[in-house]
C-alpha cells in the first residue's frame, strides 16, 4: 500500500503517532496565528487519516490468507504460493495478467444524484471483466480516487463500493490512493480508476488463434448500460430535458437515474469457475468484454483476421433503457450498437459440441446466457444480422 503523496491518502496512509501530552492537538494546527497550513490550501491530512479507520472493515472483508502486511502500510503484499500444494496443482507455468480502467462520466451522474456507493463496483467490473478475457483468475485490486475535498464519510461510501466489487469478483483490495486536489476538481466532483492483477496458466491462456469456423458465440446479459457511453447518455438527458428523478413508464418502477446507475455486472467468478471445469480440453476459444464500441468494436479484438463473427440480433431482448435512450435522443440504431452493449455484456466463443454444456454451467452460476451467433471464415469483422 502506498505512502502519502501530495494529497491526503485514503486507506494506505499510516495513522499518525500522537506525541505525549498532545493527544488532542490537531496535526494541522499552528501555534502561530495566521501561518499558512496544508489544510488551508485545501488538503486535509487528518481527514485522510480518519478515512483509513472508517474503511478498514470493508477492505479487510476482501482479504484472504494470501494477503500480507498491515492496513495502512506503504505497499500491499500478496502471496502467490500461500498453499504450495494447491498452487502447484493449478499453476505449473504461471503468467501474471494486469489491466487498468475507470468508470468514465458515469461518475458525473453519480455525483449529481448523490448516489456514490455503487461506482466502486463499476470500477472493479471494468477491470476484472477485461482481465478474465485472457483466462486469468483475478488476484488483487488497487484503486485511485481523485476529488475536490476529502470528506471521510462520503469517500468511505465510494471505497466500500470498491470493496463490494472485489468481494463479487473474488479478489483482494490491497491498496488505494485518494488525491485531494481542489485546484483540479470542482466542488462535488471526483474520478475513480482501478488496477487489477491476475494469474493464468500459460498453456490455458486464451489465444485467438484457437478460434475456428463453426465455434458458437454465447452472450451473457448485461445489467444495463454498464460504464460506457455516458457522454452520449448525459447529452440526451440534457438536450431532451429528461429528469433523473422521474419514473418513466418505459423503465418500470425505477427512476431514470436509478436505471442508469445500475452497477456493471461482474462476470469473473462464473467465468473462472467455467474455465476450471475444463483443464485439458480447449472448450473456450475466445472471449470478449463488450464495452465502448459495442459488439462490433470489441469482438474483432479477440478474433483472428481469418474469421468473422455472425451475430443474430433477434436472439436476445434489448433492455428497455436502450430503446428509451434511442427514441428520446433520436439516435440511429447503428450508432446505438456502435456505442452501447445493447444487452450483451460478455461473449464466449466455444466449440459447438460443448455449447449446451457451457450454457447450462453459466446459467447455474446465475448468468442469463444464450447463443447469439457463430464464427465463420472471413476477414476479422462482425456481421450483425436482423438489424
Amino acid at each position: 500500500m502506498m505512502g502519502r503523496p501530495e494529497a491526503s491518502c485514503v486507506y494506505t496512509a499510516r495513522m499518525p503517532v500522537k506525541a505525549k501530552n498532545d493527544a488532542e492537538k490537531p496535526r494541522n494546527s499552528s501555534a502561530r496565528k495566521g501561518a499558512m497550513t496544508y489544510a488551508a490550501s485545501g488538503v486535509d491530512i487528518d481527514a485522510g487519516d480518519r478515512l483509513v479507520d472508517l474503511i478498514k472493515p470493508a477492505v479487510r472483508r476482501t482479504h484472504g490468507q494470501r494477503v500480507m502486511g498491515q492496513h495502512g502500510g506503504f505497499a500491499g503484499m500478496f502471496r502467490l504460493d500461500f498453499n504450495e500444494h494447491i498452487f502447484q496443482r493449478n499453476y505449473k507455468d504461471p503468467v501474471l495478467v494486469a489491466c487498468t480502467d475507470g468508470v468514465g462520466t458515469k461518475v458525473k451522474l453519480a455525483a449529481d444524484l448523490g448516489i456514490i456507493n455503487t461506482v466502486g463496483i463499476d470500477c472493479v467490473a471494468m477491470n476484472v471483466n477485461d482481465l478474465i478475457v485472457q483466462g486469468a483468475e483475478p488476484l488483487f485490486f488497487l484503486d485511485y480516487l481523485g476529488l475536490h475535498t476529502q470528506d471521510p464519510v462520503v469517500t468511505a461510501q465510494i471505497v466500500e463500493g470498491v470493496a463490494r466489487g472485489c468481494e463479487i469478483a473474488g479478489c483482494a483490495l490491497i491498496g488505494g490512493e485518494c488525491a485531494e486536489m481542489p485546484d483540479i476538481y470542482a466542488e462535488g466532483d471526483f474520478d475513480i480508476a482501478g488496477f487489477s492483477v491476475g494469474v493464468v496458466e500459460l498453456s490455458r491462456a486464451i489465444d485467438p488463434v484457437r478460434a475456428r469456423s463453426g465455434d458458437v458465440l454465447i452472450g451473457l446479459a448485461s445489467s444495463g448500460v454498464h460504464s460506457n457511453g455516458y457522454s452520449l447518455v448525459r447529452r440526451i438527458i440534457s438536450k431532451r430535458k429528461l429528469s433523473l428523478d422521474r419514473n418513466y413508464e418505459q423503465l418500470g418502477k425505477q427512476t431514470l437515474g436509478e436505471v442508469l446507475l445500475e452497477p456493471t455486472r461482474i462476470y469473473a467468478q462464473p467465468i473462472v469457475k467455467l474455465l476450471r471445469r475444463y483443464r485439458v480440453k480447449r472448450v473456450v476459444s475466445a472471449m470478449a468484454h463488450i464495452t465502448g464500441g459495442g459488439l462490433a468494436g470489441n469482438l474483432p479484438r479477440v478474433l483472428p483476421d481469418t474469421l468473422d463473427a455472425i451475430i443474430d440480433r433477434s436472439s436476445w431482448e434489448v433492455p428497455s433503457i436502450f430503446t428509451f435512450l434511442q427514441k428520446r435522443g433520436d439516435v440511429e440504431l447503428d450508432e446505438m450498437y456502435r456505442v452501447f452493449n445493447m444487452g450483451i455484456g460478455y461473449v464466449l466463443a466455444v466449440r459447438p459440441t460443448f455449447a449446451d454444456s457451457v450454457l447450462r454451467q453459466l446459467r447455474s452460476s446465475g448468468e442469463t446466457a444464450c447463443v447469439i451467433g457463430k464464427l465463420k471464415k472471413g476477414t476479422g469483422k462482425v456481421q450483425m444480422k436482423g438489424l
